[in-house]
């Protein structure tokens, strides 16, 4: 049997879940549920997606995602096999931890966004396993709730907004909305055995069927890519703050940090996405986990000197005024 088609486009919107394999938990522990909401902030930071949403049950999990750079799939083989790495790693365990591929619904959000945020955030009273919702520590709804800093990754700005425009009101409203039941429609629709991969109206399908149908399909694929910046410009700008030649910012010596280098990399996966083993060919580097090694000592070193993180942001300016040029 074919798979669906997953339809992919800047700004579309998108439920997401997966479950274990053969049912079996996901997570164990809390330093798992932890694991996995640091990877999401991670992919909203790497992948440029939207996170509005969670619900992490013991064996599945709930996700609302919006994509403006029309890259779901990419941004989700990174939040399933990154976390099946340290699930793995944590726990001495190997091979697959998921059923397969993830299902992803894509959303009408002119008139279902708000509903499939309070279908997400009531999915442990459903379940039977806390009194409220607030009860549950694994869903996003505690951030809906907080003020803190270190939930300014979650998207939840413009859920409010579609509330109301003054941020306290929207609370308020946001509060009273998710303590009411969803909708019977809402229901029927998941609960179905055969679940449909689009929620929304007919005309919404409608025009789903105009753009995305089997013979515009090839020309209809968004070419979001094309508006990123290339990597030569990347490494242009990065040999310009650092006042050295594009031969030095690529040597290699073993037992020597190249900064240079490192941030040009780091820059390449950050400000692009590009695969482990793209980068590897870019900056002849054979193994992909070299790569990886570059990234992360490049984001520690970034956590903890502040010179670094100035220099960083003077390249990524460089990168931006020539992205406006071109």
């Amino acid at each position: 049997m074919s798979r669906p088609l997953r339809i992919q486009y800047p700004g579309a919107w998108y439920h997401v879940m997966n479950r274990g394999s053969r049912s079996n938990a996901v997570f164990l522990r809390n330093q798992d549920y932890k694991a996995f909401i640091d990877i999401l902030k991670e992919s909203a930071e790497l992948w440029k997606v939207n996170i509005a949403a969670y619900c992490l049950m013991s064996n599945h999990y709930h996700l609302l995602i919006q994509t403006p750079e029309a890259n779901l799939s990419r941004s989700m083989r990174h939040i399933n096999g990154v976390y099946t790495q340290r699930f793995n790693k944590m726990h001495g365990s190997d091979g697959p931890l998921f059923r397969g591929r993830y299902k992803s619904i894509l959303i009408d959000a002119d008139s279902y966004l708000l509903e499939v945020v309070r279908y997400i955030h009531r999915n442990p009273l459903r379940a039977g396993i806390a009194r409220s919702i607030g009860a549950y520590p694994w869903s996003s709804h505690h951030g809906y709730l907080s003020e803190a800093k270190d939930w300014a990754w979650l998207y939840k700005d413009f859920i409010f907004s579609l509330f109301a425009s003054h941020r306290d009101v929207a609370k308020t409203e946001y509060v009273r909305f998710i303590s009411q039941g969803d909708r019977e429609e809402l229901n029927r629709f998941y609960f179905q055995q055969k679940g449909s991969s689009v929620l929304g109206t007919d005309g919404f399908i409608t025009w789903l069927k105009g753009n995305f149908s089997a013979d515009k399909r090839d020309r209809e694929i968004p070419e979001a890519k094309l508006l990123l910046p290339d990597v030569d410009t990347i490494k242009k700008s990065v040999c310009s703050v650092y006042g050295v030649g594009e031969s030095q910012m690529q040597a290699s010596r073993r037992g020597t940090a190249n900064e240079p280098r490192n941030m040009a990399i780091y820059l390449t996966r950050y400000l692009r996405g590009d695969s482990l083993a793209d980068i590897g060919r870019e900056f002849g580097i054979a193994r992909y986990s070299s790569v990886s090694s570059a990234v992360e000592r490049m984001k520690k070193e970034l956590s903890r000197d502040p010179h670094i993180n100035e220099r960083m942001e003077r390249i990524k300016t460089i990168v931006s005024k020539s992205q406006e040029q071109t």
